[in-house]
């Protein structure tokens, strides 16, 4: 079948008007052996096909007729000799061209080699070691755990503060405090590894020199009732009390009240500096957690938060602040709530909640990964590694039978310390080894007086001096 452009062609060239174009009588001449159902006719057996279309079928109705040997040799060998076996009547009469791989398999193979994958990193299920804690409190609202920068843990078991020492495993106790005065309800390492903070049943504040096994001084008249939550920053001790109080304490002075937070209506039960020393986060028994920023605290302000969140169901005792991401905070709900949830704490906005189905305890942040550790409560007493952002479970850990009311995390930010009511403490490699960092750089020289230690800055001068007031 002839294409109408062709015919088309064809009589306007008979007619003479293409006469005179000779490059249109070219495109002509290369369309004569074309149309649009065939690509190229010079590659057709048209005589093979027009047999394929009307011979061929007769042989299908006659074929009840009985045909003899010899019938079927010489059809085969017509077959052969006019090559009528053929299946393929149309065809291109070039093939496409192989593809040109622009970018070599070479350049693939290097990039993957300069870059090996990551391995799969092996938690263990099962702790690396377990103590006894006999008369463990079982309170939520208490802070009876700390593992300091010196690699000391401190324990506190009803009216006695235990220290072990995690480079050699040994124990010793610190003070055992007198049944009026107690049981201890908090306890909170200052950054050197050196003091120990102890908060009592009675309203007092205890602080401890570890190394000497010296009672330094005692804060009173601050709180009205139990002291169940501590936190540093610097030279300030910051308590939180069953009265609802939180009050900053310096205690480098003999007035040691510098500022007083009021907001909490019930228990304060968490407290935790940022990483800047800026901001406070405050999770208490009255199901709210408040933002506080230092420069608004004064000693008669009442309302001078900077964010009040009330998105939580039960009592906030777990919060951690991202170690990767300033402003960024992690909080944990009680039994009825079982949320994690995640703070913009500039902003206030929430950036997200995961439902944990069970009562969040604790939260420990990975120091090397973006992970966020959490300690749980009823009904599996679990805890559960996550991926952060995307909240995908990594592993979870199961040995304690009874809700995993704290955590504390060694300095290396290797190993976890969790304590649980069911009386025992567990060591658990949850976060693996931390890569080993380049060696720092060589000192420059020490100068005309290399025996005299010498202060490189204010807040180094800071620390100094409160050592020195305190020890006289």
């Amino acid at each position: 079948m002839a294409d109408p452009l062709s015919v088309l062609l064809l009589a306007r060239l008979s007619r003479g008007s293409l006469n005179s174009c000779p490059q249109q009588v070219q495109f002509l001449q290369r369309w004569e052996n074309l149309d649009r159902f065939i690509p190229n006719r010079s590659a057709m057996d048209f005589d093979f096909a027009h047999y394929m279309l009307t011979e061929r079928g007769k042989g299908k109705e006659n074929q009840s007729v009985v045909r003899s040997q010899s019938k079927e040799a010489y059809l085969k060998l017509l077959a052969e000799t006019f090559n009528m076996n053929r299946s393929r009547i149309l065809a291109f009469k070039n093939k496409p061209p192989t593809p040109v791989k622009l970018i070599p398999d070479e350049f693939y193979s290097s990039v993957h080699q300069s870059k090996p994958s990551k391995p799969l990193r092996c938690i263990p299920q099962t702790p690396e070691r377990t103590l006894d804690a006999p008369d463990i409190i079982d309170d939520f609202c208490l802070n009876l755990m700390d593992w300091g920068s010196s690699n000391v843990l401190a324990l506190a078991l009803q009216n006695t503060v235990y220290l072990w020492d995690a480079s050699n495993g040994s124990a010793s106790e610190l003070v055992t405090v007198d049944d009026e005065n107690g049981p201890v309800t908090s306890v909170s390492w200052a950054a050197d590894g050196q003091y120990l903070a102890i908060g009592l049943n009675n309203s007092d504040v205890q602080l401890w020199d570890s190394t000497a096994n010296r009672l330094l001084r005692t804060l009173r008249g601050g709180h009205q009732s139990r002291v169940g939550s501590l936190d540093w920053k610097n030279h300030i001790l910051t308590t939180g009390g069953m009265d609802g109080q939180i009050i900053n304490n310096d205690v480098r002075v003999h007035s040691h009240i510098v500022a007083t937070f009021r907001g909490h209506r019930q228990e304060v039960c968490g407290l935790k500096w940022s990483t800047s020393g800026q901001q406070l986060a405050s999770g208490g028994n009255d199901n709210l957690l408040y933002i506080w920023d230092r420069s608004m605290a004064s000693m008669h302000s009442r309302s001078q938060w900077l964010h009040r969140l009330e998105d939580h169901t039960a009592a906030v005792k777990a919060l951690a602040w991202c170690p990767f991401q300033r402003n960024l905070l992690a909080s944990g709900g009680g039994g009825s709530d079982g949320c994690i949830k995640f703070w913009n704490t500039h902003t206030g906005a929430c950036l997200n909640s995961v439902d944990t189905g069970s009562q969040v305890c604790a939260l420990l942040w990975n120091k090397n990964e973006r992970e966020l550790l959490s300690s749980h409560g009823f009904m599996q007493n679990q805890m559960t590694l996550w991926m952060y952002p995307s909240m995908v479970k990594i592993a979870e850990l199961t040995g304690h039978t009874s809700r995993v009311l704290f955590m504390a995390q060694s300095p290396d930010g290797r190993t976890v310390a969790t304590a649980a009511g069911d009386e025992t403490l567990k060591f658990w490699n949850a976060f693996g080894t931390p890569e080993v960092k380049k060696a720092a750089p060589k000192a420059e020289h020490p100068g005309p007086f290399p025996h005299i230690r010498r202060i490189h800055s204010f807040q180094e001068w800071e620390n100094w001096q409160w050592r020195r007031n305190m020890l006289r």
